[in-house]
């Protein structure tokens, strides 16, 4: 046993056992890591005192956990700084490489060195969405034991990726994209320190070109501290010692998009974009768009989106408009991209401008919820095919004569108060009138003026309904 011990296995840290001739050879954000919670960027939610990782540090009981958050913003290294600060032993895989046989090996490794310290070690799965349900069922026993502490690292939701099963073993911490001033701090750090950083080059650096390269990498660490040392090796290569704005926009021209069809990002921007329209805020609106286009989004699911915004969301206050999104949508897919997207920003400025009504959305989930609740009439006879009785409203004036339509009438259609909606049912509620004289009057009860949906009760109505 002591022989199979002394070999290298899938925990040891081969660079604390053969250091690299040069620091250079490391990249410089893992040369940055951070070595206390203070060197932490951002996340202050969590790590700052009396938050709740740094609570769970000071009394040294680290919880089982995942950490969910986009890559760049410190998983790994609040993972490795709880074990480090509690004195617990760290051992680490990586969910894409790791097979059963290294699954097994972390549990048994994890067992062996609690049986030696004492102390429950941590065991570190990165990216631990891609083990399938087996594989994380297969850690359940040893945490329920105690055996190890699991810290798992996710960049999709865990509700989503991580079993039921897991997630109610382990507690949940999300980490946010690292704010501008936040990453400025970190490349300042980095620029200056000789130990770890940059320092030894002598370089220098303006305040507003760090912010120039904070701004390009989308609130991730990694990306920040890489677009520096890209830089700061061609000034000093060039034998310069200023890094300029200049010189960041020559090596890295583009911002990182963060974004993935796939995953949150779809659902996260493209709900902006919905909430943006409906609240007539077309820049807003517009910027989200953009967002969706520079991601790479099927313009297809955007014009979909706005079809149905454009009947659910502006609705008979201009009935123009669903013909606008559908003009887009065929528009858009007919040209492609990139001149797609000035179609897409015409239709998305249009509806954000246009008056709102979401009286037809609300009408026929008012006739679904009462259909479901056993509201389930017959067709009245003179309405059935060849049928007796039935008059032809195209043989009188103005194509309307007085008709019952529904044996019980209902009123699910509310009419909406802005656009060219007033106008279209002012007629209308004069017809009505006309078929259902007295009806709506009579009834006491107030079941014609439909159920209430669960979003309207506590509304107040017309006069002697109580509904609206």
């Amino acid at each position: 046993m002591d022989e199979v011990r002394s070999e290298r296995t899938l925990w040891d840290d081969p660079m604390r056992e053969s250091p690299p001739s040069s620091k250079w050879e490391v990249p410089l954000a893992e040369r940055m890591r951070p070595r206390t919670l203070d060197e932490m960027a951002g996340q202050r939610h969590l790590i700052s005192r009396g938050a709740p990782l740094y609570r769970a540090v000071q009394s040294g009981h680290v919880p089982s956990c995942i950490l969910y958050g986009p890559p760049g913003v410190g998983k790994t290294s609040i993972a490795r700084l709880m074990a480090t600060m509690t004195e617990r032993d760290f051992l680490e895989i990586n969910a894409v490489s790791a097979n059963v046989a290294a699954l097994r090996d972390l549990v048994a490794e994890a067992k062996h060195l609690k049986n030696i310290s004492g102390r429950t070690p941590v065991a570190f799965v990165d990216e631990i969405y891609h083990f399938n349900r087996q594989q994380q069922n297969a850690l359940l026993p040893s945490v329920e034991r105690g055996d190890l502490i699991l810290m798992g690292t996710t960049t999709e939701n865990p509700s989503f990726e991580i079993n039921k099963t897991l997630l109610s073993r382990a507690v949940v911490y999300e980490l946010r994209p690292l704010e501008t001033e936040d990453l400025v701090e970190l490349l300042e750090r980095a620029l200056s320190d000789r130990e770890r950083g940059l320092g030894e080059l002598e370089l220098s650096a303006s305040r507003e070109t760090l912010t120039e390269i904070a701004l390009g990498a989308g609130g991730d660490a990694r990306q920040a501290l890489t677009r520096l040392e890209l830089s700061a090796h061609a000034v000093a290569t060039g034998g310069g010692s200023v890094i300029d704005i200049e010189t960041v926009r020559k090596i890295s021209p583009k911002a990182l998009q963060r974004y993935d069809r796939d995953q949150d990002d779809h659902y996260r921007i493209i709900s902006a974009l919905i909430k943006s329209m409906r609240g007539s805020d077309p820049d807003a609106a517009v910027y989200w768009l953009g967002r969706l286009v520079a991601g790479g989004e099927d313009i297809r699911f955007v014009a979909r989106r706005l079809l149905v915004f454009a009947a659910e969301d502006v609705g008979l206050a201009d009935p123009r408009a669903l013909s606008v999104a559908a003009s887009a949508a065929y528009a858009s897919d007919f040209v492609g991209l990139p001149e797609a997207r000035i179609i897409l920003s015409e239709a998305v400025i249009y509806l954000s401008l246009a008056p709102k009504s979401n009286s037809a959305y609300m009408a026929v989930d008012r006739a679904l919820a009462a259909i479901e609740g056993g509201d389930l009439q017959e067709v009245p006879l003179h309405l059935r095919p060849g049928g007796k009785g039935y008059v032809y409203p195209h043989d009188f004036p103005g194509h309307w004569v007085a008709q019952r339509y529904m044996e019980h009438p209902r009123k699910f259609y509310r009419p909406g108060t802005t656009g060219a909606e007033p106008e279209m049912t002012r007629l209308h509620e004069l017809k009505r009138d006309g078929h259902y004289s007295g009806e709506y009057e009579d009834d006491a009860s107030g079941k014609a003026w439909g159920e209430p949906l669960p979003e309207e009760e506590g509304r107040e109505g017309p006069a002697g309904h109580g509904k609206e």
